[in-house]
């Protein structure tokens, strides 16, 4: 099969800019809006993406109710952008820390079903305190143990989804039968964390399995990621580490046994386009200038398990030491250590740091013309970073029109990216095999 670039949507707010929510180019709908992720969901299905992505916060940040970071939860979300769509694929995040596999496993069940083959779950797992006591648990596992949860977490939702033989279903009304019994057998998962007998209450799905989506970066996260994602959302600052990263997984992926092409690594990007490249670092500069540092100050905390960067002055160069070892911080290890690094290599103060980051949260951002977005993605696709990009408009929908319009056009003048979609479900759009049955 010829490789294709593939380009997934991650939808989230008005725009992944910090200060997206309140731009004069953003969306005026309300966040809880409906209509407005249908209207998204469906300028991506008509741009040909592969696939739309939502993430998830399981608490309500201080800063959420002055920035607009807030949305609808994303499963539920999925059902209703299921019969919205046709053809383009359906992603959203779910914590393995703060879930039941076995209703889990059902939910993005019945979204395959629903949408005829189309769902994905990004697995996250999950550690912070806000979050435990949400759950009413104070106590919180450690970033290994986490991992080792999701180990057996990830196998029991694999084995309720293939519980039922593709062929149990025979629905004969003559014979009585709606499904053949000896083709439903229970699960019997009896691990360390979890114990679920099963089987699912619902037939395998069209894709067998739903797609599995990760985003870890972290030595444990990679591991995982080897076997089990089948595409990784990744965040890079530069193309070295996202070459790195790119040849590490596929490595790691076929040191589990696994084929390399069945795990497509897809890097974020956050382009800000306009006609120049002068118009579009204008655009991005004004955004900076319009985020709020204190806010960016109190997401970097978090990043960093609730750390005190609040004596820190916003224009003296910053050195590692002003931050807490990378390796041992639960949060979010791989997004500090980019942090660290960032650092380290380029000497950035306090107030460029959060501007950095208040564009997309350590992903690569981009600004300059449709040609030259077009470009960087072809030489990353082509030069051993990415298999396609997870994109992020910084405003929603106005980047994200440029982007349908003027660059994806590019890209397929140049052969890189569909003109039509091939297949019907996501495993068809990301070019990944239909996993037969653990039972059967």
């Amino acid at each position: 099969m010829t490789r294709q670039l593939h380009l997934n949507l991650f939808i989230q707010s008005r725009g992944h800019h910090e200060a997206a929510w309140n731009h004069p180019d953003s969306s005026a709908a309300l966040l809880t809006d409906v209509d407005y992720y249908v209207d998204l969901a469906q300028r991506a299905e008509a741009a040909l993406f592969d696939s739309i992505f939502f993430a998830d916060s399981l608490m309500l940040t201080p800063d959420a109710p002055r920035s607009g970071r807030l949305w609808l939860e994303p499963v539920t979300l999925l059902a209703a952008l299921a019969v919205a769509t046709e053809r383009v694929g359906l992603i959203a995040t779910a914590s393995s820390t703060y879930s039941e596999a076995f209703n889990l496993a059902r939910q993005f069940s019945s979204i395959d079903h629903m949408s005829n083959g189309r769902a994905g779950w990004n697995i996250v797992t999950t550690w912070m305190a806000k979050v435990a006591r949400n759950y009413g648990d104070a106590g919180q596992d450690s970033h290994a143990d986490r991992y080792l949860m999701a180990e057996e977490f990830v196998q029991v939702v694999k084995d309720l989804w293939d519980s039922w033989a593709d062929d149990a279903v025979v629905d004969d009304r003559a014979g009585g039968v709606y499904a053949k019994s000896e083709r439903i057998r229970p699960i019997d998962f009896s691990g360390k964390y979890y114990h679920v007998a099963g089987p699912l209450t619902l037939p395998r799905s069209p894709q067998g399995r739903p797609v599995l989506v990760q985003a870890g970066s972290s030595d444990a996260g990679r591991d995982f990621a080897s076997r089990h994602a089948e595409a990784v959302f990744t965040a890079h600052l530069e193309k070295a580490t996202a070459q790195e990263f790119y040849a590490d997984i596929k490595k790691r992926a076929v040191a589990a046994g696994r084929d390399a092409s069945q795990v497509v690594i897809l890097p974020g990007l956050s382009p800000m386009i306009a006609s120049t490249e002068t118009e579009a670092k204008r655009m991005e500069q004004e955004l900076n200038e319009n985020t709020d540092p204190e806010i960016g100050r109190r997401t970097l905390s978090s990043r960093f398990d609730g750390h005190d960067f609040s004596h820190l002055p916003l224009d003296t160069p910053l050195t590692p030491d002003d931050f807490p070892p990378p390796s041992g911080v639960e949060t979010m290890r791989s997004r500090s250590q980019l942090v660290v690094d960032l650092v380290r290599n380029e000497g950035l103060t306090l107030r460029q740091l959060l501007a950095r980051f208040a564009g997309a949260r350590g992903h690569f951002t981009f600004a300059g013309t449709p040609g030259q977005v077009a470009d960087l993605i072809e030489d990353w696709y082509r030069d051993g970073a990415a298999d396609g990009f997870n994109v992020m408009p910084p405003l929603f929908p106005t980047m994200l029109d440029a982007f349908v319009e003027e660059v994806i056009p590019i890209l397929q003048r140049r052969g890189l990216f569909r003109t039509e979609y091939e297949g019907k479900t996501l495993r068809d759009h990301y070019g990944l095999d239909r996993p037969a049955g653990r039972f059967w």
